[in-house]
């Protein structure tokens, strides 16, 4: 029994071995080398043989030299993921995610012994231990794309994580600001040293990285626009960061009613002033909203910043990402054309704007079958019960 069945025409060979009780499949890889896979059951082996001899037959059958789970992840971030590769914040994040959660759970594993079944534990067990569902769907992500590339790269011969669901992410719940709140945000902020950057969040819809990016050489008072060109954001480890704007559609070109522009003025004279006073400890860099002494103004010091202003307020303690939902939420509601407020907003599709703001949407229909019943002088249903 122990003795292997040889097929013909080098098509590999089944055998069992009773001092492991198993049955071993051999058969020659497409580098000319001998591989071997043991199983349990010989209809079990013969699948195996069969599968092995198709993949080396269309040459998906590994090739590369066997290695654990981290080694591949760590060789993938450092050779395909570090910048300039991919962008600073991308290259961070997958970094944590594969330090923090991956290898402590996968890296032990030879790369080609990584079973669907080890990927799913991780998710439930992460799951079990009150990881959002958000993050673990971070983590199917780059184990997913690292998979890719060890496919592509011979390592092995299918992505694992294609027989994988991690767990839904739930419908992110938004607190936009209402037109009355945002007014009463803006007139508790007047004077305040981010009073016009709060006027633009929230007029505008800029995300926080691209309003701390802005230069003053992105602003063409004379035309009342500005040109939204980077972001600034901080990352640990490597502090500021400044990047271009992930899509192409970033990049945009944002018209500025007169109110803004004249408090962007405002803004500028405030920090010539305080240039003045800084004297030759101020850093000067060009950009619109700056620290007490010029450079960059930090991203976490201007939350900071933004729940102080909220509390005096007393508005509900929203995300400074949500005043960009407010923007949006405003705007749609005042009747602007979801084209407009994507192009707004920089969002690459307005599937996506649609998508994040449906709720806005009934109401606006509910509008215009009125504006229906005005243009051919039909009374309305509120209009007959008041009379």
């Amino acid at each position: 029994m122990g003795k292997p069945r040889q097929k013909a025409n080098g098509e590999g060979s089944i055998y069992y071995r009773e001092e492991i009780k198993r049955w071993v499949v051999s058969f020659y890889g497409t580098d000319g080398k001998r591989k071997y896979r043991k199983v349990k059951t010989k209809r079990e082996a013969q699948e195996v043989l069969r599968q092995a001899l198709q993949q080396r037959d269309e040459g998906m059958l590994p090739t590369g030299p066997q290695q654990t789970v981290k080694q591949f992840l760590e060789e993938w971030l450092e050779t395909t993921c570090k910048p300039p590769a991919l962008r600073a914040s991308t290259y961070v994040k997958y970094q944590k995610l594969i330090r923090s959660y991956i290898l402590p759970a996968l890296g032990r594993y030879q790369l080609q012994k990584l079973t669907p079944q080890h990927v799913q534990r991780l998710y439930r067990q992460k799951s079990d231990d009150g990881l959002k569902p958000k993050t673990i769907q971070s983590i199917h992500g780059v184990l997913h794309k690292a998979l890719d590339t060890a496919v592509m790269w011979n390592l092995v011969a299918r992505n694992v994580c294609d027989r994988v669901k991690p767990p839904k992410v739930p419908k992110p719940e938004i607190q936009p600001l209402t037109m009355i709140q945002a007014q009463e945000l803006l007139s508790v902020a007047e004077g305040h040293r981010i009073d016009a950057l709060l006027v633009l969040a929230v007029t505008t819809g800029m995300r926080r990285g691209e309003l701390l990016g802005l230069r003053w050489t992105d602003i063409d008072f004379q035309n009342r626009c500005l040109h939204v060109r980077r972001t600034l954001d901080y990352l640990a480890h490597y502090g500021i960061v400044v990047t271009e704007p992930k899509t192409t559609k970033g990049k945009r070109k944002i018209e500025l009613p007169d109110f803004v522009v004249e408090k962007l003025q405002q803004h500028r004279v405030r920090q010539l002033e305080m240039k003045l006073k800084a004297g030759a400890d101020w850093k000067e860099e060009g950009y619109v909203f700056t620290g007490l002494q010029g450079g960059v103004l930090n991203p976490r010091y201007l939350v900071k910043l933004f729940k102080k202003v909220l509390k005096e307020a007393w508005l509900p303690d929203i995300r400074f990402h949500d005043l960009r939902h407010s923007a949006a939420t405003i705007l749609l509601s005042m009747g602007v054309h979801p084209k407009i407020v994507q192009e707004l907003l920089g969002h690459e599709d307005i599937t996506t704007t649609l998508g994040i703001y449906s709720h806005v949407l009934p109401s606006l229909q509910k509008e215009t079958m009125e504006k229906w019943d005005i243009a051919f002088g039909h009374e309305s249903g509120k209009e007959k019960e008041v009379n």
